[in-house]
Order: C-alpha cells, then structure tokens, then sequence
C-alpha cells in the first residue's frame, strides 16, 4: 500500500476515534496520519497467494493470519501499521476487535514507493515488538524475499531464491515455493 499523509496532527487518542470512522485505513506515526491507498494487482495477488496458503496451514491451531485491514500495534502511544499479512498465535490477539499486539510474523509485500519506509523506519518500529519472530519482505516487481529472523537478541538475514526455492518461515515451521507466492503475478 502507498501512504498519502494528512495534513493535520494527531494525539492518539484523536487519531483511534478519528480512524474507527474512516472508510479506509490511516497509519499513524508520531502525530501523523497517513492514508493508505491501493496497491497494484500484482501486490494484491502476492499478499493473498501468501495468506491463502498460511489459513489453510495454521487451520486447527492457535495461531490467526490476517490481512491488510488489520492494525499491529505496537504500543499503546503508536506507531499503528498495516501490515499485508499477520500471523499472531497471542491468546489475546486471537480475541481482539481493534488490531494485534503480539505477531510472530509480519510480512510486507513492496513496492517502489514503499520499499525503502519498510526495510528502514517501519523495520526498527516493529523490532520493539517482544513476540515478533521474523519480519518478512517481499518485492511485487521481481522475485525476491528477505527474511529477517530474531535470534539471540539480534536480526539474521536469508534472502530467497539465493537460499533456494522453497521460503521457510521458521517461525511457525511453514514451507513454500516462491513460485506459490508469485501464482498468477507477471514479473
């Protein structure tokens, strides 16, 4: 998705009562509101290829995969982002109405615009976020997807296809072909 800003400022408070109205979804992040506004089909197709196949996975456990239309809170004082996929298995996440607190994973598919927002600025926001495992990004106009890992109070690096074909999410041990999350997408 590709953020416009609003030109005024908010408080939180101001921007989740604001938000609760709108008809489509506004990141926040210090004070500042962003509209988020459609991605390409391209984008659309990777995110929902991704998803489809994590639903039918994690069916039958305590884990919940969401889309775009769900916030991941990262604190009670913001940033609010939209993530294109969020895989939470929290207990309270599984029961909330206004966005996930704890995700194991978070995966952003990029675009032009966005890519640089994703790997940098929202990358260090969501690191704060003790339950998150692995951040993952996935580029819409070539075949690519880094993974980044939580391991020992640090972040490790793999990059697909350079580590092969098949994408692990280690964690929640899922396995896919690239050419799954690329289905139907003209590169």
């Amino acid at each position: 998705m590709i953020a416009t800003p609003q030109p005024q400022w908010m408080s939180v408070t101001q921007y989740l009562e604001w938000e609760a109205k709108q008809q489509i979804r506004h990141e926040y992040l210090n004070g500042q509101v962003y509209a988020m506004t459609g991605g390409t089909i391209p984008h659309n197709d990777i995110a929902l290829n991704l998803a489809t196949a994590l639903k039918t996975f994690l069916k039958g456990t305590t884990c919940k995969v969401q889309m775009a239309d769900v916030k991941v809170i990262i604190s009670e004082q913001g940033p609010f982002f939209y993530p294109d996929v969020i895989v939470s298995c929290d207990a309270i996440d599984r029961q909330a109405r206004d966005g996930m607190r704890s995700p194991k994973l978070i995966v952003e598919v990029l675009s032009p615009t966005t890519a640089g927002f994703d790997y940098g600025q929202k990358f260090r926001y969501y690191r704060r976020i003790p339950s998150l495992q692995e951040y993952v990004l996935i580029d819409s106009e070539n075949v690519s997807v880094d993974c980044y890992r939580r391991s020992d109070h640090q972040w490790q690096l793999t990059s697909y296809p350079e580590s092969g074909d098949k994408v692990h999410l280690v964690s929640i041990d899922f396995q896919c072909s690239l050419s799954l999350l690329y289905e139907n997408v003209e590169i």
